[in-house]
């Protein structure tokens, strides 16, 4: 019998599977990108912008600004550095 907490954890990885795939497919996207030589901040600010205009537009203004206010304690957490370790 699948139980709704099962079906919760296979959601879960569900997404996370496409958090993955979605992080690679931007990665080669921002590598093109300098590639043509587009420096990273515009990238950034474009990646970002463009995201923030998909969800307002799917979700509406309080998911981005609930996101956006996550975003600072992320960094600060060291969650989009290059050197930080997984535990």
């Amino acid at each position: 019998m699948i139980t709704d907490e099962k079906i919760a954890e296979l959601d879960e990885v569900i997404a996370q599977e496409k958090r993955i795939v979605a992080r690679e497919m931007h990665s080669e996207t921002f590598a093109d990108g300098m590639l043509e030589g587009i420096e990273a901040n515009i990238l950034a600010d474009a990646a970002i912008a463009t995201a923030l205009e998909e969800m307002i537009r799917d979700q509406g203004e309080e998911s981005a600004l609930l996101l956006v206010d996550t975003l600072h304690d992320r960094i600060i957490a060291g969650e989009f550095s290059a050197e930080r370790t997984l535990q």
